[in-house]
């Protein structure tokens, strides 16, 4: 494990270095994970919250060097809103996932959406920006967020995954934004890549990305045969699912996972699979 002081810059590569946020909870676990990608010139991934502590501790990192880019794989609040104070600091443009405002506040205040997000350049899938040593190629990974994107730094053959794969606990697929369906596809996208290493947002480096995406892909299989059992027995209503599927759970996180289990129903249900009936949920006919 990672030794994570907030504040410190932290070199896990050559071309990469990180620096924690202050905001630990029990959905960002030790905090939000800003990179700082390059030696001469820099691109920084995923500035942040705004914090005046972690702005200086990012300035402090690029220590006067040209910044070329300031990227964001979703939009956040954990994520995106530094990205306005570092581009006043710095002159860099922001670049990478497309706005989104959505009145979504009632999973937990850290997921509530940056309002204020506005980048100068959206990267499409496949889209690529480049600098002294580095390159970095989005790369569309909806799920979490339907505008979420994941960066490859290819001289490392690293690949940024944001909060699309973390390593330290599974993603939050949570509706009306958050899509099951896309979540999945997006893993299938990961597992046909030849990654060396991920780089999450929150948690460790995961060094060996597809056994670990392909273990996540088992885990929501695994969820939603547990849905379609208690389906079976009859037991159709979300808090009552959390309580069986989710033994010993954090009250704090019971939200998140019936955010969770409504996305794996909404996603059956596009499969013709169950059905909803009144605030309840059941096999379909």
């Amino acid at each position: 494990m990672i030794e994570a002081p907030t504040g410190v810059a932290l070199a896990v590569d050559p071309l990469v270095t990180r620096v924690l946020a202050p905001n630990p909870s029990p959905f960002t676990y030790t905090g939000t994970q800003s990179y700082l990608v390059g030696t001469s010139d820099l691109a920084v991934i995923d500035p942040g919250p705004d914090d005046p502590a972690h702005l200086q501790a990012l300035l402090d990192a690029i220590a006067g060097r040209p910044v070329t880019a300031i990227l964001c794989t979703h939009t956040h609040r954990d994520h995106s809103p530094a990205a306005a104070p570092l581009k006043a600091a710095t002159g860099a443009p922001v670049i990478g996932c497309a706005p989104l405002t959505l009145n979504d506040a009632g999973l937990r205040a850290d997921a509530a959406f940056d309002t204020a997000y506005a980048p100068d350049r959206v990267l499409a899938d496949g889209e690529s920006i480049a600098g002294t040593g580095w390159t970095l190629t989005a790369l569309a990974t909806p799920g979490h967020t339907s505008n979420h994107l994941a960066f490859a730094l290819t001289e490392a053959r690293a690949l940024f995954t944001g909060d699309h794969v973390m390593g330290w606990s599974t993603t939050v697929v949570a509706p009306p934004d958050g899509d099951m369906a896309a979540y999945m596809a997006s893993l299938d996208k990961l597992m046909a890549r030849d990654d060396r290493i991920y780089y999450p947002a929150h948690g460790d480096p995961i060094e060996n990305p597809r056994r670990f995406a392909r273990g996540l892909l088992g885990h929501r299989k695994q969820r939603e045969g547990q849905i379609l059992r208690l389906l079976r027995e009859e037991i159709g209503a979300i808090p009552a699912m959390v309580a069986r599927m989710y033994v010993g759970l954090d009250p704090r996180l019971t939200g998140a996972a019936g955010r969770s289990v409504l996305a794996h129903l909404l996603d059956l249900r596009a499969r013709g699979l169950v059905q909803a009936e009144g605030d309840a949920w059941k096999l379909a006919a």
